[in-house]
């Protein structure tokens, strides 16, 4: 083996141990950061506000500003969950992920297909992929994907496209596909325990969090809801 295949060798497995160890933390409290719904808030600080609170995943979902002001904020969010020992997502942008040094990014079925950003990123960039069912779960998995998202579960205001599913094929897109699980749209403090019950390995929330006069001690709340309702699954 010569030198260069060799230290190419060295960085794919050290790129894999990195995406595998990413894919163990994949579990807990995924709160979604919307500029729309923090509104005249710091993102940042609300950002800060949700680990504090025990968000184990934050992920930046912007419609609203350009790429540009979107990769200042995806690399001060990479930073923000660094430091409090989270993983960050972008929501969409596969060149946004890559330039900000985010953990992920995480795609809907409408965004680059999974298939097409597994080839562009390197395996130490983790992808979530929004699904609705088990045929698409399967499908994302057998595309690369590190976790996949079912929903959405409850009635949401934040989205208006969404495909209503609910916690039975949430189980058997768990059971079906051995990924990581999401439960995704209108996740809230009444409902969190029971979809940890169904099996999700992480609950997203938006407005229970972004909206929350109090964001640590909504995300607090969350985050121990999630964890009794694991507590319980076998």
């Amino acid at each position: 083996m010569t030198p260069s295949a060799a230290a190419k060798r060295r960085s794919e497995a050290l790129r894999e141990g990195t995406a595998r160890a990413r894919r163990a933390r994949l579990a807990g409290l995924y709160v979604v950061l919307d500029p729309d719904i923090v509104g005249e808030r710091d993102i940042i600080q609300v950002a800060r506000e949700a680990v504090a609170g025990g968000a184990a995943v934050l992920q930046l979902r912007d419609k609203k500003n350009d790429k540009g002001r979107q990769l200042e904020l995806s690399r001060a969010l990479q930073r923000v969950a660094a430091e409090g020992h989270a993983l960050f997502f972008v929501n969409d942008h596969v060149d946004v992920a890559l330039l900000a040094g985010a953990d992920g990014v995480h795609l809907g079925q409408r965004d680059i297909p999974v298939a097409e950003a597994r080839r562009i990123l390197p395996r130490n960039v983790l992808i979530g992929a929004s699904t609705n069912n088990v045929a698409e779960a399967m499908r994302a998995k057998a595309d690369g994907a590190d976790y996949v998202s079912v929903g959405c579960l409850y009635p949401t205001r934040t989205k208006g496209d969404t495909r209503p599913a609910t916690l039975d094929m949430l189980r058997a897109v768990k059971q079906a596909a051995g990924l990581p699980v999401c439960a995704i749209g209108g996740v809230n403090a009444g409902n969190i325990a029971e979809v940890a019950r169904a099996g999700a390995d992480m609950a997203s929330v938006i407005r229970a969090v972004c909206a929350a006069p109090d964001v640590v001690a909504a995300a607090r709340l969350l985050a121990s809801r999630f964890r009794q309702g694991r507590a319980g699954v076998s």
